[in-house]
């Protein structure tokens, strides 16, 4: 190696262990506020599941982070919760809440946050700081694939319902589920308008 190359190599890898560095503090932040909204006093609508703040949470992450980080914030947080920290809904930790009727919310939510990325990812980047119906699309549409399909089958299958009854019980988290989505996507905009390079680059 020359002398030039190595001093290339030198001034590069500083920005590489930053941006390591960055990427760990984003997703550790990011896991954090899933907590935090998991455990902000949830809605009993009357369900085998409540209505928490989760879901705005775990989109938020994939429309701001990408879908990587903003998988990786999400399993972090289930990692976390499983291990035994009390950060899922109602204080819960360990795995039995991977054993109830929530189970199926909580396994979706990680995919939900990888497409929601992947869709804002691909978004025109002069769009993404100021296009609200842009990212609320997104994220409202990753969580019809995900957390309205897997959430009812869990209910079903750990909750003793028929599907139909999942389904239908699924039902009444649609109107939060919108607002949670416009929310996500208002504070996503600006916090793409505060940080326009946080999306990772496209290749």
């Amino acid at each position: 190696m020359t002398s030039t190359e190595a001093a290339t190599a030198g001034a590069r890898s500083p920005r590489r262990g930053g941006s390591v560095t960055t990427d760990i503090a984003l997703i550790a932040t990011f896991a954090a506020l899933i907590a935090v909204c998991a455990i902000l006093p949830a809605i009993s609508v009357g369900g085998l599941v409540p209505i928490t703040l989760q879901t705005f949470a775990v989109l938020l992450s994939g429309a701001v982070l990408g879908a990587r980080r903003g998988f990786l914030a999400v399993m972090l947080y289930l990692v976390v919760g499983a291990a035994g920290l009390p950060v899922f809904t109602g204080g819960a930790a360990g795995l039995a809440p991977f054993a109830g009727p929530s189970a199926g919310y909580l396994i979706a939510f990680p995919f939900a946050a990888l497409l929601c990325g992947l869709i804002v990812e691909r978004l025109p980047r002069r769009k993404i700081a100021t296009s609200i119906p842009l990212i609320f699309v997104a994220g409202f549409a990753s969580s019809l694939v995900f957390v309205h399909t897997l959430g009812p089958l869990g209910m079903s299958l750990l909750g003793g319902l028929t599907l139909r009854q999942a389904f239908l019980a699924d039902l009444v988290f649609y109107p939060g589920d919108i607002i949670k989505n416009l929310l996500m996507a208002l504070v996503a905009t600006a916090v793409h308008r505060a940080f326009p390079a946080l999306l990772p680059a496209r290749r």
